[in-house]
């Protein structure tokens, strides 16, 4: 065991502040990463706070972890020291249900580890990012290439498998006219996925004063949805919606704007469950659909799509000490569009 500094929510609604855990001695199969970033997500608020229940104090949040591998264990066969490596959202699971099996370890059904604020298999809880190192099984770690901005990344293993997955799953390409709902740490990595596979991208926001963000991130098309012309304007238009928005809102009113047979797959997870109108569903044969991160190997396949394509999320970088006032601050939707983490800042 080693003791490692990090940061920590000792209570629900609690500030976060100093705190130093403990990270096993790596075993055979286990990589040893010294953290060099780690984003700032939505649900790590939700977490802090206790809002989806069932939180494990004291919390240490992150999970859109890069560093560089600084020991590997004698029967790792992928990752050498020295070598850069990530960890996303979970850091293990059953690996024996249909699931894990083919390869959406997301979907274990017998319930994936969390990378935080969840129990490994000895019932020890698990900490995340907001620390300086952390050891994990390579079988639930990941490849970075050195081609990309390090900072960037960071906010892949969460912001960018979320909304990669359901947009390779979905088939969304050339000839796709997708819209995606809201331009926030989600929305704005959706417009970009979705360019780059060729598709007509169109984003749906309440803030008009996002349109040139949008159009320079790779939007064709802005809808400013407080309008109801352009609402009304927009009805029947899309084959594919991506809904990234965490705050309550109406789904039927984003269903209308499907075309027939379209989909609409929410990725965001308002507070309250929203009530969906079966008329807003069987008038076009239309679907309302979810999806969650990805497993493994599509969140590789996804850091080497973005390594190939020069793909990273926009950040604003924080020292350590800056977190609650960030977390205040996504609260008030001023971020553009994902805060990163310098670790650097907790080691010293």
């Amino acid at each position: 065991m080693s003791t490692v500094h990090a940061y920590a929510a000792e209570k629900a609604k609690a500030p976060l502040g100093p705190f130093d855990i403990s990270r096993r001695t790596p075993g055979p199969n286990d990589v040893q990463i010294d953290i060099l970033y780690c984003g700032v997500c939505h649900s790590d608020i939700h977490q802090v706070r206790d809002e989806w229940g069932g939180a494990i104090f004291p919390m240490v949040p992150g999970h859109e972890i890069v560093g560089r591998i600084t020991a590997v264990g004698d029967q790792v066969k992928n990752f050498k020291v020295g070598e850069l490596a990530g960890v996303g959202c979970f850091v293990d699971s059953c690996r024996e249900c249909a699931p894990c099996k083919s390869g959406e370890e997301q979907f274990c059904q017998n319930g994936m580890v969390g990378t935080y604020n969840g129990r490994d298999k000895e019932g020890q809880p698990t900490y995340g990012g907001y620390s300086t190192q952390i050891v994990v099984d390579e079988k639930y770690t990941l490849h970075v290439s050195e081609k990309l901005d390090l900072k960037g990344v960071a906010p892949l293993l969460c912001a960018g498998i979320t909304t990669y997955s359901p947009l390779r799953h979905w088939k969304v390409g050339k000839g796709s006219k997708v819209a995606i709902v809201g331009l926030g740490g989600l929305g704005h990595m959706g417009v970009k996925f979705a360019a780059s596979f060729g598709a007509e991208v169109t984003v749906l926001s309440t803030s008009a004063g996002k349109e040139e963000d949008a159009k320079k991130l790779g939007a064709h098309k802005f809808i400013v949805t407080k309008d109801p012309e352009q609402m009304k304007a927009a009805q029947g238009s899309f084959d594919f919606i991506l809904n990234t928005i965490s705050a309550q809102h109406d789904y039927n009113a984003y269903l209308t704007l499907l075309n027939v047979n379209g989909t609409m797959v929410v990725v965001g997870v308002p507070p309250e469950p929203s009530l969906v109108a079966a008329f807003s569903l069987i008038g076009g044969r239309k679907s309302l659909a979810g999806s969650l991160i990805g497993g493994i190997r599509e969140t590789q396949e996804m850091l080497d799509y973005c390594a190939d394509h020069n793909i990273v999320s926009e950040i604003e970088m924080i020292d350590i000490d800056k977190i609650n006032e960030s977390y205040e601050r996504m609260m008030k939707n001023d971020v553009r569009y994902r805060f990163v983490i310098d670790i650097a800042s907790l080691k010293k």
